[in-house]
Parts: structure tokens; C-alpha cells; sequence
């Protein structure tokens, strides 16, 4: 059985992350001991609220140090505010400096962007919306294909500075990056365990997947 440690620094929606991965067959640790994560087989680093306390928590618990460890010896998978915390900066609370394991930016929706009925996009994007630009090749997208709807609530996307690490897209007054693969890490700006079936899927995916 595959051992993920939960990623646990005051920020992440540890229960229900919890429940999901543990359903599709991990053994599950919530946890912020490094010598924990050191002997899982693969990390899972959650993320709710807001950059700069997600930030504050990770720089007061030395989880910071931890994340940039692992993302160099095991697989990482990062959700939400966890996928922006990758990336070098955020606009969020006047702007925030990440963990900067990942070239690029986390930018707020404009206020201006409108949908395709032309209506002013709602901001924070919450709920239901389909992925585009799906990586189907890749072992972590298996069976699960364009088109495919998961459960989003975020008011800030990342803007990664390298293309090629898009593993998939969203729609939301334009296009935005849904999801990042690069080498060992993982990330979706969705929450695979909030999306039901096809959200256990990609973890299912994740938890076999074979770097």
C-alpha cells in the first residue's frame, strides 16, 4: 500500500483529502514531521485561504524547507493554494513571495473579464467548471478525458513562465492553467476531492503513479 503524508501546516482541507486519498488505497498520515514525510512513498500538500498565511504558517513550522525537499526525491501532489505556493509570487495581500520551486506567477481574475454571454465573470470562480487541454498521454490523466468537470473555488490562477509544464486548462473569462506536471510534481488549482468520481480518479492515478 502506497504511505502519503498529508501535508498538515494549519491551511489544507486535511479531512476530506484524507477520506479521498485513503478510499482509493493510500495509507494515509496527516502529518508536519519531516522524518514522517522522509519515509512516505509520496507527498500530498493541500492549500485553503489566504497566500500570505499560508506562507506565514509554512515559514513559522519550517514546512517550507520540507516541501523543497521532497519535491527533489519522491512525488509531490499540491492542491489549490498548495499549487500557487510553488510558484515564485503571488498578487494576493499585495503580494507574497512563494517557496519559488516553480518560474511564474499567481495572478488575481480581472474584474473586467467577461464570460462567452458576455456577462462579467464572478469572482471568487466557484464551483463546476471542464477542463481543456487534458494531457490524456500521461499516466496521471488516464481515463479521464477533455471536457471533464471539477470542482474549483479560488480567486487567484497561476501563470506559470514555462508552457510546457501545462498539463491541462480552465476557461474562466480566458483560458487559465488548471494543472501543472513537471518531472515529480503534481499540481491541480481544483480539488480532485471535491470533484466525486473523476476526482477519485486522478487521485487513484496518483497514488499508482510510477515516477
Amino acid at each position: 500500500m502506497t504511505k502519503i503524508a498529508l501535508l498538515d501546516y494549519g491551511m489544507g482541507n486535511l479531512h476530506s483529502v484524507s477520506k479521498a486519498l485513503s478510499k482509493v488505497g493510500a495509507e494515509v498520515s496527516i502529518t508536519n514531521d519531516p522524518a514522517t514525510i522522509e519515509q512516505a512513498d509520496k507527498l500530498v500538500f493541500p492549500g485553503v485561504g489566504a497566500m500570505r498565511d499560508c506562507m506565514g504558517q509554512m515559514h513559522a513550522e519550517g514546512i517550507d524547507a520540507v516541501v523543497k525537499k521532497a519535491v527533489f526525491n519522491k512525488p509531490v501532489m499540491a492542491i489549490c493554494v498548495g499549487m500557487q505556493a510553488l510558484f515564485e509570487r503571488s498578487d494576493e495581500n499585495g503580494g507574497v513571495d512563494c517557496l519559488g520551486i516553480l518560474q511564474g506567477e499567481v495572478k488575481r481574475f480581472a474584474d473586467d473579464w467577461t464570460d462567452e454571454q458576455g456577462h462579467v465573470i464572478k469572482i471568487p470562480h466557484m464551483g463546476w467548471n471542464t477542463l481543456t487541454d487534458v494531457d490524456t498521454s500521461h499516466p496521471l490523466w488516464q481515463g479521464i478525458d477533455n471536457g471533464t468537470h471539477f470542482y474549483f473555488v479560488h480567486s487567484y490562477y497561476c501563470d506559470p513562465a514555462e508552457d510546457a509544464i501545462v498539463s491541462a486548462t480552465c476557461n474562466y473569462g480566458k483560458p487559465f492553467c488548471a494543472s501543472i506536471i513537471k518531472d515529480n510534481l503534481f499540481a491541480t488549482q481544483f480539488h480532485p476531492e471535491k470533484s466525486h468520481d473523476d476526482g477519485l480518479k486522478l487521485l487513484k492515478n496518483f497514488v499508482e503513479w510510477k515516477v
